[in-house]
């Protein structure tokens, strides 16, 4: 993968941006991946709200429960966590038109810069080689037929969400956040910013909403209760569920094995199984509002 890298440092002008006009998620040319149906971005104002974990499972869950074609690209290129929690290292193989064939575990396809530098070896890059890393992770993967493409975006509201919300037809962003306010204070931040480029917001998830405790299952607000809630009621955007906190995620983020394939029957699963459902509900309602004629008059 060298002549990868190498090509970032020779290619690594910005490509001019789209404006930001009209509704980005359904029906904006020129953005689109070849065959991939919809792309979901997962984020949150800040690190260390679950938004991997979200991603991961959320991934998987949409392959195994809905029986969809998913890849998951990990556009956190400072810190890559998809190759640890989908188990999956090595180099991808390449195609004769130097297209990159992503890795696949669990029914999910996943790109990741994690797969092309040493795992130890820190990324010393400014913006402009940051953007040409995600354009070619994106457009230069050979992702196939997808239903859906899930990434799994860094956090904050910098420069590679703004890349992403202007290079990818993004059909929506789905919101993480933990329950107590300096989580949901940024999550606000990521919110406005998402509709201030006019990615349309698919709703917000409460992650680690409780501890559920592995001997008797009582439940602990360690880190409060009901704030996601609230916020999505204030800002007038769905509330799509909770996730609770249990002592397994930590080991099935680690061993490179999602919860939803590990312990399908625990609270956990069923908490991602439903949010996938319900993202599917969210993303198919769109489009039928995308689809109504419009009449002026």
């Amino acid at each position: 993968m060298r002549w990868w890298l190498r090509s970032l440092a020779v290619d690594h002008a910005v490509p001019k941006l789209r404006p930001f006009s009209g509704f980005v998620g359904f029906g904006t040319k020129g953005l689109q991946l070849d065959g991939v149906k919809n792309i979901v971005a997962i984020a949150s104002g800040k690190g260390g709200v679950g938004k991997s974990t979200t991603a991961v499972n959320l991934a998987v869950a949409l392959a195994k429960k809905c029986q969809l074609k998913v890849g998951v690209l990990d556009a956190d290129v400072y810190g890559p966590s998809i190759p640890t929690m989908m188990n999956l290292n090595g180099e991808p193989e390449v195609t004769e038109d130097r297209k990159i064939v992503p890795f696949q575990n669990y029914g999910v396809k996943c790109m990741s810069i994690g797969f092309l530098v040493p795992k130890d070896s820190p990324l010393v890059w400014r913006g402009p080689m940051v953007a040409s890393a995600l354009e070619k992770l994106s457009r230069g993967v050979n992702w196939g037929n997808l239903d859906i493409l899930v990434v799994d975006m860094p956090p904050g509201t910098g420069d590679t969400q703004i890349t992403i919300s202007q290079r990818l037809q993004l059909t929506g962003v789905l919101i993480v956040t933990t329950p107590q306010d300096v989580a949901l204070n940024d999550a606000r931040r990521g919110v406005a910013m998402f509709s201030k480029v006019e990615v349309p917001i698919l709703g917000i998830i409460e992650n680690m909403s409780c501890f559920k405790c592995p001997n008797c299952g009582h439940p602990s607000y360690i880190f409060g209760n009901g704030g996601a809630r609230k916020t999505a009621d204030e800002m007038c955007i769905d509330y799509l569920g909770e996730i609770p906190l249990e002592v397994d995620v930590v080991k099935a983020s680690d061993e490179g094995i999602p919860l939803v394939i590990s312990a399908p029957d625990s609270s956990v699963a069923k908490g991602y199984n439903d949010l996938a459902q319900k993202l599917l509900d969210k993303i198919g309602k769109l489009e039928n509002e995308q689809l109504q004629p419009q009449i002026s008059l």
